[in-house]
């Protein structure tokens, strides 16, 4: 979701490559994120908003960072049903609403809604469902313009994250055609 609220709204506002994302908190419990418009970050005004400002930076920062938050999204049964398929979608990976719907017995566009619905995007990664045949899908109930723009950014963030691995027991690295002969 985007809100054009005013900072004063928000338990803590972290700022993002393009967007910022307000935070809410409620009950020791994570309730709410929204995208916002490009902002400098508002200092936490709880702990709990504090942990949440440190944990979604460290994600800007690395995507396979892991969350550990208490969350409480409300929602009902069959969003809840949605959400929890998106908490298992590896970093980098993502499935399409139809698989998401056959998952849980569902529709896609019913997937699409629960989607929409998120309150805690990034946290609860619904920027992982994508539409059929490499469609982009809508995002926050946007299909153009900001929003949309944010999830593309996302899965960029993650693919970037997942494509690029070292390890000291790998095969050393060759500029050299496959099918090239040696000279």
């Amino acid at each position: 979701m985007m809100k054009d609220a005013d900072a004063t709204d928000w338990d803590a506002v972290v700022a993002a490559p393009g967007f910022a994302l307000g935070i809410r908190t409620a009950d020791d419990a994570l309730t709410l994120i929204e995208f916002l418009p490009p902002q400098s970050p508002q200092p936490a005004r709880t702990p709990l908003a504090a942990e949440a400002a440190r944990q979604i930076d460290a994600y800007l920062r690395d995507a396979r960072h892991r969350f550990d938050l208490p969350l409480a999204p409300g929602g009902s049964a069959h969003q809840n049903a949605v959400w929890a398929v998106m908490q298992q979608i590896a970093v980098g990976d993502t499935l399409t609403y139809g698989e998401v719907a056959r998952r849980i017995g569902s529709a896609p566009r019913a997937v699409g809604a629960a989607c929409g619905a998120n309150p805690l995007p990034v946290v609860i990664p619904c920027h992982r469902i994508v539409g059929a045949g490499g469609a982009l899908g809508g995002f926050a109930h946007a299909t153009q313009g900001f929003l949309p723009g944010i999830k593309r950014w996302l899965l960029a963030h993650e693919t970037a994250t997942r494509e690029f691995r070292l390890s000291a027991n790998a095969p050393a690295l060759s500029s050299r055609r496959p099918d090239a002969r040696p000279s």
